[in-house]
């Protein structure tokens, strides 16, 4: 029997779709408004905001901003057109992942449009039916996808787990050797939930047991980790031996795209193979000057990582000291961890925004464990210490009324949507 694909699809709103009629506008797609910054409007009223994901502050830079202005007016927004490998490309393109490359400690590099996207299509084409696929089990989303699009046989390796890694990379390599074909590890340099960060180097020690490449996505990790910024894999010292780096420039750039970084030879390859860029329009030239503009900052002013780690530093040990659980966070991500349902996760998140004035995200099962509740908090370096005082002293009073059941009542019976 034949159905009807719209038919189907509106009886089956999906996970996060059956609770549009609660969430929307409100848990899910909510509006920020006005500048961005650690202070934004939200539901019309001035909310504390530890939800944005502008690590270093550049996104409201007078620098960052005349430049963004200044390509705008110079080049418009349609510049290049056509995609790169026809008709966009650009000597501001070269340039820009020449010099992205080189500071990531790489010869050559790729940019993409965006960074989900440049994920799964790097994974594509890296990878044939052949080969093997080893991926750490709390990767990120892009990962998974890259690895459904992929023809590689995967295996999953418990989070960090070198003695499961091990385990994983011996059944991988012999399947490969079966197949004639090759094994790719994935991982990420910053896992953007927990904070924690992939054990490089003890993955790169696996090296000299199995034979395998190593692919990293350090969306995180730029920017934020390492004595210069250029990421993870520089606060391990292991550079040199990590295969193939992805940095997307969502976070710390606090803008679009990313760069694929790697041997020449395979960083040809993938321009020559990456569908989803060589049939799409090439990034435009406001985007490569503006990054261009990011990428200088971060190289030659590294006072914006130092205000970061301050106030992560000032945050994390200011939590950790009035006995709240923030994890195994070794990063900027900070999520602090609580005791409660859904429910209750749901009206701690209300009282926070309508009452306290302060916007952060929440997280649930599945990806914490039944009973448990996550807020999530992302410190930046246009963040002051006053607002990390802040801070603490709210989620004090929030753990104080979850802990005597103040949040067990259904919304409509706790007036929290009464301004203090």
């Amino acid at each position: 029997m034949i159905v009807d694909i719209f038919d189907r699809i509106k009886g089956t709103p999906g996970p996060l779709g059956q609770y549009a009629g609660i969430g929307d506008g409100y848990f899910m797609f909510p509006r920020l408004e006005g500048e961005i910054g650690p202070e934004m409007v939200f539901n019309g009223k001035k909310v504390l905001n530890w939800s944005l994901n502008n690590y270093l502050g550049l996104a409201n830079l007078p620098e960052v901003r005349k430049a963004d202005a200044d390509a705008a007016a110079q080049f418009g927004l349609s510049a290049p057109m056509g995609a790169r490998m026809m008709s966009g490309n650009t000597t501001y393109h070269m340039q820009f992942e020449k010099d992205f490359s080189s500071f990531v400690g790489k010869p050559a590099g790729f940019l993409l449009n965006f960074g989900y996207q440049g994920m799964i299509s790097i994974i594509d084409v890296l990878t044939s039916r052949k080969d093997v696929i080893v991926y750490d089990s709390e990767s990120h989303a892009c990962i998974l996808d890259g690895m459904r699009l992929s023809l590689a046989k995967r295996f999953t390796f418990q989070h960090n787990d070198m003695v499961s890694l091990d385990k994983q990379l011996n059944h991988a390599c012999k399947l490969a050797d079966e197949q004639g074909g090759g094994v790719l590890v994935i991982t990420e340099g910053v896992f953007g939930m927990a904070g924690d960060l992939g054990h490089l180097a003890d993955i790169v020690e696996l090296k000299k047991k199995y034979p395998f490449r190593i692919l990293i996505d350090d969306a995180h990790g730029f920017g934020t980790m390492g004595a210069n910024g250029r990421g993870t894999a520089e606060h391990y010292g292991v550079i040199d031996q990590i295969d193939v780096i992805f940095d997307a420039f969502a976070k710390s750039m606090a803008s679009i795209g990313g760069v694929v970084s790697s041997e020449p030879e395979i960083i040809d390859h993938l321009r020559f193979n990456m569908r989803s860029q060589i049939y799409a329009k090439s990034l435009p030239l406001p985007l490569v000057l503006g990054n261009m503009k990011r990428l200088e900052i971060i190289k030659t002013h590294p006072e914006y990582r130092e205000k970061l780690w301050t106030i992560v530093n000032a945050l994390q040990s200011g939590l950790r000291k009035e006995g709240f659980n923030i994890g195994r966070t070794e990063s900027p991500v900070t999520p602090v961890y609580f005791d409660g349902d859904m429910g209750q996760g749901t009206n701690v998140v209300i009282d926070l925004r309508e009452n306290y004035g302060i916007f952060c995200s929440i997280v649930t099962y599945p990806v914490v464990p039944k009973g448990q509740i996550m807020l999530r908090i992302i410190p930046t370096a246009a963040h002051t210490l006053d607002q990390v005082d802040r801070t603490i002293s709210v989620f004090m009073e929030v753990k104080k009324k979850l802990d005597e059941g103040y949040y067990n009542r259904p919304i409509q019976d706790m007036n929290i949507f009464h301004r203090k």
